[in-house]
């Protein structure tokens, strides 16, 4: 089963990252996946600023993982803000050790997140950004990966 939002613009689909952000807790993941300018980087965008990051986000294509101090109600200090486009194998993203580093107050969103989904897809928020046309896209959660926390996820979806 799946929750969908559907967002008309840039704008929207950061607000849709941002208005997600206040269901985050400590420790989770989420595995962002969807084609190239899907607006996986602007939904990440979005979601920075709901968990209180000050610096600018870019996504991190050569450099795989940038860390961001954050400051919010949920007790999330850091945004762990992955792409895993260049890696080559699962090895190379369990090496990167996203599970460890979430253990210490963080969050991760890993852009490319099917290539991680061996790896992490157990405990992962699944999240996929559907293209419809230039400026729509279709954020679809897979219901699954958001355990107990449905019943918020599909208040959100209803926007």
């Amino acid at each position: 089963m799946t929750l969908m939002r559907a967002t008309s613009s840039v704008e929207e689909t950061k607000r849709a990252g941002r208005e997600l952000a206040s269901l985050l807790t400590p420790g989770d993941i989420i595995l962002l996946t969807g084609p190239l300018g899907a607006g996986k980087t602007a939904f990440t965008q979005g979601l920075a600023v709901g968990l209180g990051v000050s610096d600018r986000v870019t996504s991190p294509t050569f450099t795989l993982v940038r860390q961001h101090q954050c400051a919010n109600r949920q007790g999330i200090a850091v945004l762990h803000h992955a792409d895993v486009y260049r890696t080559n194998s699962l090895d190379e993203i369990e090496d990167l050790a996203l599970e460890e580093l979430v253990e210490v107050g963080g969050v991760a969103v890993i852009e490319w997140g099917e290539m991680a989904a061996g790896l992490l897809g157990r405990t992962a928020w699944r999240i996929t950004i559907e293209v419809v046309n230039d400026d729509e896209r279709t954020i679809v959660v897979d219901e699954a990966s958001v355990g107990e926390r449905l019943a918020m996820m599909q208040g959100w979806a209803a926007q």
